[in-house]
């Protein structure tokens, strides 16, 4: 949980941030806004709840498993360097 402490505020900031788009979403389907309108905004959300995810997945694997910047060449550091980027490339 340390990794989650020492960016707590940065990461409460992008939460806020969803809320915030998620509320727009709330507001166009009540103000009855172009259905592809709405639906770009719940693309966005989902976006930028996929990269809420990914930045605490990293930062879980760097905390608790393996720091690929630490070794950066053992078979544990490449496997998580790749895991990393692999995730960051599926939530796009």
């Amino acid at each position: 949980m340390a990794h989650l402490a020492q960016d707590k505020e940065r990461l409460l900031n992008r939460v806020r941030r969803i809320r915030g788009q998620l509320n727009a979403v709330e507001k166009a389907i009540d103000g009855s806004t172009d259905c592809a309108e709405v639906l770009q905004r719940l693309v966005a959300c989902r976006g930028a709840m996929g990269g809420l995810v990914v930045e605490l997945l990293e930062g879980h694997v760097r905390a608790h498993i393996v720091d690929p910047d630490k070794k950066p060449s053992s078979g544990p550091a490449r496997g998580a360097r790749e895991l990393i980027d692999i995730l960051k490339t599926y939530v796009r």
